[in-house]
């Protein structure tokens, strides 16, 4: 039983920074990676609609790896940027996969259609927790007094 009290403790102090940082890496990995899977064999109908996937990948784990000292100001400004980025592709990604599913248009995805959209609009509210996480972090950037001692 110590050992579950001690699990708890440590994910208790985890810093919003942090949690978000390690969000960043896995969607980082996992949002280029989903796409190679979705679309393999049919890229290059639409490389825009692929490639997109791997900038917003990039920009993630850019921003986890700045974010390594979470008390720059800096770095949490381009982790946020960089969540931002993410909440706007999936807004849009699952915008357009909408209309497409209306107009009965099927995804090249080896799952059907619905669960693509249902992952998107998953992976987009995620997308925004992280970035709610990044801006509200507790503990100040470098060169900043904590509101406490104000």
């Amino acid at each position: 039983m110590a050992s579950h009290s001690v699990v708890s403790q440590e994910v208790l102090q985890l810093s919003r920074i942090t949690v978000s940082r390690k969000l960043a890496y896995i969607f980082g990995i996992a949002t280029p990676l989903a796409e190679t899977i979705r679309r393999w064999g049919t890229w290059w109908d639409n490389p825009p609609a692929f490639l997109d996937d791997y900038f917003l990948g990039a920009f993630l784990i850019a921003g986890a790896w700045v974010t390594r000292d979470p008390r720059s100001g800096r770095a949490r400004a381009l982790l946020a940027g960089a969540w931002g980025f993410a909440c706007g592709m999936a807004y849009s990604s699952a915008a357009f996969h909408w209309t497409a599913m209306r107009s009965g248009a099927v995804d090249p995805a080896p799952i059907p259609t619905q669960s693509v959209f249902a992952i998107k609009l998953i992976g987009g509210l995620i997308f925004a927790i992280a970035l709610v996480l990044t801006v509200t972090d507790d503990e100040p950037p470098r060169g900043q007094v904590p509101s406490a001692f104000r």
